[in-house]
């Protein structure tokens, strides 16, 4: 299994971030292995929403089915992933109002097919996936700070 956990601090209140950060529509203003996003909902996401989104870490695209399992708006967004051949992942977001601004928690636990070579997948995959998200939230800072 790898993880990946990020975090950054953002001159913007929760609820302002929590605005692009639940709403999967605007993904490509600032994930930056987003490619596309199809079957999502309108708007901010609420606990059961489903979508797939279309990625790329390392190599070839992939898709990812996400399921919204757990919301406490505007603090924790908690996000179940499936992919292809039985790739898993987890992703948690958490905001905390610090410093007249918002530290932003990022965490994804994932886990690769392939039974004992999987730890050897996740190692490969893991830092890509480490520059992809620490890319993602400065571009998420710049969005929101101008």
């Amino acid at each position: 299994m790898g993880k990946v956990e990020e975090s950054i601090q953002i001159e913007a209140s929760p609820e302002e971030i929590w605005a692009v950060i639940m709403d999967p529509n605007r993904l490509g203003d600032w994930v930056t292995a987003h490619k596309k996003v199809d079957d999502a909902p309108a708007g901010e996401l609420a606990v059961g929403d489903e979508f797939r989104q279309k990625l790329r870490v390392v190599g070839p695209s992939f898709k990812v089915r996400w399921k919204v399992i757990e919301v406490d708006e505007p603090s924790v967004a908690v996000w179940e992933g499936k992919g292809p051949g039985g790739t898993k992942a987890d992703v948690r977001y958490e905001l905390s109002a610090e410093n007249g601004g918002t530290r932003f928690d990022y965490c994804n636990n994932f886990e690769l097919p392939g039974g004992p070579l999987a730890g050897v997948g996740s190692k490969i995959v893991g830092s890509p996936a480490t520059k992809q998200a620490r890319a993602s939230l400065k571009n998420l800072k710049k969005l929101l700070e101008g």
